[in-house]
């Protein structure tokens, strides 16, 4: 059931742009369904009588590495994923009214962290969990940037913090597969190894800590918290109430057993705990911003949260379990709320709200009720938490003074709590001496639609607080899955007359007092600034990781060939010197090594070079490249290597076709080189040169066959059908690399299209040609190859049809059959009478896009046979079929791709660069240009300068 509901949530992340398209900003109440759908699979999934304690399911995706896709869902985990299920419904549901029109994109991003979310507290395996993890910075990421132009530089910050921290949480990661010798995390936190190797055992707390703190926004990495308020509404009541923030609380909620006994664990939650929960609390006091105060108030209220567990009592962790549900309950309703005054009222300021006349009395309601939660007051969810996080803190182990400083701590940020929940509260109902004065501006109450999910929270911590003896059994269930031991926490309202009511109610009177004095209170605050901000940081290290690119860049950027193979083979160099005095005796050859033949090739080859370092003109190096090309193609057919022979040809056919296309927009002849410039060259040439003869001699032809390679010819054809190894190898056992190399591929071919259409051509040069000269006339000058054409096109249609079914058992494949179709475009556009004519108008990116896509998408099938990429093998009529063959498009969709875009734009001329094609922006006049929300954006020419020497050697 719980690939099931992954299943459901990964269907709606798909289908969730085409519903945002054809239902528009209405498609929230559509995506919101299936997330409510997932949420009862879990329910179901959880409450299952054959589950016992924890329902799991796994699947297998790496074997080789253990890996596995493996789902556990135990009473944590259901508490966490009903909160990023249900409130992300929620959230969904309220956007339909928050957005003006339709953002496809945000709701397929909003999808997507739901997805995340879900799969990070419902994995049992810790690589499944980390990719799960950088999932969610990544949706972060472009949500905040979502917010327009000035969301970039916000997005960015919060991408370095929590990629920093995502780091941290891979070290820890990697020691403790390594150390376990598992990856399925409930194996990893109950190995004995934590308790025997207390220095490791510190170094992965310390570690995990780190990654918690990046992502709950705690001291001394709190800064993007804020920052992030750039982002819409709907984005920050969910990135604050149940997603991204929660991952943090989820992490340390579910390793606190497995640390238990490391003394820096709770040392390093509870003071940054407490100090985020200070910090954030004396500064939300003044902000007037109230969108900022409710920001700083979460990162104050997840310190509370981090200290909480901290402590490690079990009571503790009961607290801060209850406090996080209650949490995210009242601050997605007061997120909602400031975004609906802020929607009607067009701002958000508290001195900008004073003066008008708001009469929202339904969500002045809702504001009332949830900050009053949040403030901590009766009879409400967050009375209940705040009393447990009290008798926590009241219950700490160890020494009275931790009792004292945690304590106290809890204590001083309620009663700023209470302070800027009523600067909240009040900036929302607006200043009563205006409403009855009646000169300020009035404002209405939202359409009921827009603030029914925000009264259905407001409801919901009305009646947690109420009734918080219905969360006695989850909460009990979340206890028992984090610390093993199960403890009815006797969920009240009231408790009796105790130490933590005492004290809530000396935080609501000092709270009370804070709030009548709260511009004396900010003025006080206001004097204790710090020299820098977090913010400031943040961009400081930006913007010097900039600043040393820069300097690197400027040292190596450079469009000379020269400078930029010099690094590369230099270290081929390096390493072929250490070989030569490392290697020491080397095996027999084995066989007869040469043939007659392989010396005259290597005689065409040679020449080949050698005329090309000594030609000046273009095309003479074109052709004689060519042949040594063709030469190295004849000596892989002499070897017997027929797949890399075939492939090699039309890979050489074809690059003479795009070359000639280039050669029409460069100078006939090459620059005059240096003296000093030939001569360093040639050194490292023969250096290189000598190297790899060496390399060659010692490696080649000195054992039998490989143990892999007779496996794979052994049990390559029973385990797939096919018989063409290297091509069963490419498509079949090493499919996943294929997949790699198809996706560097594509983007190699889309770099190509915005290379080519983003800067100018070079004029070509007009040659002078006898009128009477067949050449002179385009039409007379493709007669032959027109003619020809009638009967190569179809033969070349037909054997790359072929040459695709066959590679499976044959010579063939997806790869060199779409070089093949991709040379019936070449001869197609060689053989039009003007280059505007030659255009081959095929989508090429789409032809990427799709064969990337297809490849991917295969793989997917691979799961009903246990893992990704797995191909499938079936007999129809007799017919041996496989999905290896479906994949085996997707390369062949992508190649041609490549190769279309290198044919369409190589072969526009240059006195007309044509129309943009296929999503490609149009070359303007000097200027290099980015697609940004489906608009070209231009960066003016001269923003990438080029220096007059690189020009040259351009």
């Amino acid at each position: 059931m719980l690939l099931l509901l992954l299943a459901v949530l990964g269907a709606t992340v798909v289908l969730a742009p085409f519903v945002g398209r054809v239902l528009g900003r209405n498609a929230g109440w559509m995506l919101a369904l299936p997330l409510l759908g997932a949420a009862v699979i879990g329910a179901l999934a959880y409450v299952s009588p054959s589950a016992g304690d924890a329902h799991a399911e796994t699947v297998a995706w790496i074997p080789s590495l253990n890996v596995d896709f493996a789902l556990r869902i135990d009473g944590l985990s259901i508490v966490f994923l009903m909160l990023v299920l249900l409130i992300g419904a929620g959230v969904l549901a309220y956007s339909t009214r928050y957005l003006h029109q339709s953002k496809p994109s945000f709701y397929l991003l909003m999808c997507g962290f739901a997805a995340a979310m879900s799969t990070l507290v419902l994995t049992d395996n810790l690589v499944v969990f980390y990719i799960a993890w950088e999932m969610t910075t990544l949706c972060s990421f472009f949500l905040i940037a979502n917010g327009g132009e000035k969301g970039y530089a916000p997005a960015i910050r919060t991408l370095l913090v929590t990629v920093g921290g995502g780091l941290l949480l891979l070290t820890a990661t990697v020691i403790m597969c390594i150390t376990t010798g598992s990856t399925q995390l409930s194996v990893v936190l109950a190995d004995e190894t934590w308790t025997q190797r207390p220095g490791l055992t510190t170094l992965v707390a310390l570690l995990v800590a780190g990654a918690a703190f990046t992502k709950s926004a705690q001291f001394p990495f709190q800064a993007w918290l804020p920052d992030s308020m750039v982002a819409i509404a709907p984005v920050s009541a969910y990135l604050h109430a149940a997603a991204m923030v929660k991952a943090g609380i989820y992490l340390i909620l579910r390793y606190s057993p497995m640390f238990a006994a490391v003394d820096a664990w709770h040392i390093a939650l509870v003071t940054a705990g407490l100090i985020t929960s200070l910090f954030g609390a004396m500064t939300a006091v003044k902000q007037s911003d109230l969108k900022a105060l409710l920001a700083y108030s979460t990162m104050s209220q997840l310190g509370l949260l981090v200290a909480v567990v901290g402590i490690g009592t079990q009571e503790a962790l009961t607290a801060a379990i209850v406090h996080t549900i209650a949490h995210a309950v009242f601050k997605a309703a007061l997120f909602m709320s400031i975004g609906i005054v802020e929607h009607e009222t067009g701002t958000r300021n508290f001195h900008e709200l004073r003066n008008l006349r708001v009469r929202m009395p339904v969500t002045q309601a809702i504001v009332v009720i949830s900050a009053a939660s949040m403030a901590g007051l009766p009879p409400l969810a967050g009375f209940v938490s705040k009393e447990m996080l009290l008798a926590a803190g009241l219950s700490a182990p160890h020494k009275e003074a931790l009792v004292t400083l945690v304590t106290g701590g809890i204590v001083v940020t309620s009663i700023f709590t209470f302070a800027y929940s009523y600067r909240y509260v009040l900036g929302v109902l607006g200043d009563r001496r205006n409403q009855l004065s009646g000169t300020s501006k009035t404002v209405g109450e939202a359409s009921p639609s827009f603030f029914a999910v925000p009264a259905i929270l407001a409801a919901a911590t009305v009646a947690i607080g109420i009734y918080p003896h219905m969360l006695n059994g989850p909460v009990a269930d979340a206890v028992l899955a984090t610390t093993g031991e199960f403890e009815d926490p006797h969920l009240a309202l009231w408790h009796g007359l105790n130490l933590p009511l005492a004290l809530s109610a000396l935080v609501i009177a000092c709270g009370a007092v804070l709030a009548w004095r709260r511009w004396a209170v900010s003025a006080f605050l206001d004097v204790f600034r710090a020299p820098i901000t977090g913010v400031e940081v943040v961009e400081s290290f930006r913007s010097g990781t900039i600043a040393l690119g820069e300097r690197f860049t400027a040292a190596t950027g450079t469009t000379s060939q020269r400078r930029h193979l010099a690094a590369p083979l230099l270290g081929l160099v390096a390493i072929g010197l250490v070989g030569v005095f490392t290697l020491g005796d080397v095996p027999e050859v084995v066989g007869d090594r040469y043939d007659p033949a392989d010396w005259m090739l290597l005689f065409i080859v040679t020449i080949g070079t050698a005329s090309a370092l000594k030609a000046r003109s273009r095309v003479t190096v074109a052709i004689v490249v060519g042949t040594v090309g063709f030469g190295v193609t004849l000596w892989f057919y002499q070897l017997g290597a027929a797949d890399v022979a075939t492939t090699q040809l039309t890979v050489e056919i074809l690059t003479a076709v795009v070359i000639v296309m280039i050669l029409n927009r460069l100078p006939d002849r090459f620059p005059r080189e240096k003296r000093s410039n030939i001569l360093s060259s040639g050194v490292l040439a023969i250096a290189v040169g000598v190297v790899s003869t060496l390399g060659v001699l010692a490696l080649t032809g000195r054992r039998e066959k490989s143990e892999a390679a007779q496996w794979f010819l052994r049990e390559g054809p029973i385990a797939t059908g096919g018989d063409n190894i290297v091509n069963v190898i490419l498509v079949e056992f090493r499919a996943f690399d294929t997949l790699g190399e198809l996706t560097v591929l594509g983007v190699a071919g889309i770099t190509v299209a915005v290379m080519l259409r983003s800067r100018p051509l070079q004029p070509r040069g007009k040659a002078r040609l006898n009128k009477l000269s067949a050449v002179s006339s385009p039409e007379n000058n493709v007669v032959f190859l027109r003619s020809a054409a009638r009967v190569i096109l179809p033969l070349i249609a037909i054997i790359s049809v072929v040459l695709f079914f066959r590679g499976h058992n044959a010579s063939g494949g997806g790869f060199v059959a779409a070089l093949v179709g991709a040379g019936g475009f070449a001869l197609l556009y060689l053989m039009a009478p003007s280059d505007k004519a030659a255009k081959v108008r095929w989508p090429y990116m789409t032809l990427i896009g799709a064969g990337i896509t297809i490849g991917a998408a295969t793989g997917l099938l691979g799961y009903f046979e246990g893992s990704y990429l797995t191909p499938l093998h079936a007999y129809v009529f007799g017919i041996h079929l496989t999905t290896a063959l479906i994949f085996d498009l997707g390369v062949y969709l992508a190649v041609l791709g490549v190769i279309l875009a290198a044919i369409n734009l190589a072969g526009i001329p240059a006195d007309d660069p044509g129309e943009p094609e296929d999503g490609v922006p149009e070359a303007g006049q000097g200027d290099v240009g980015l697609i940004i929300d489906g608009e070209h954006q231009p960066i003016p020419a001269g923003a990438y300068p080029v220096a007059e020497d690189e020009r040259t050697n351009a």
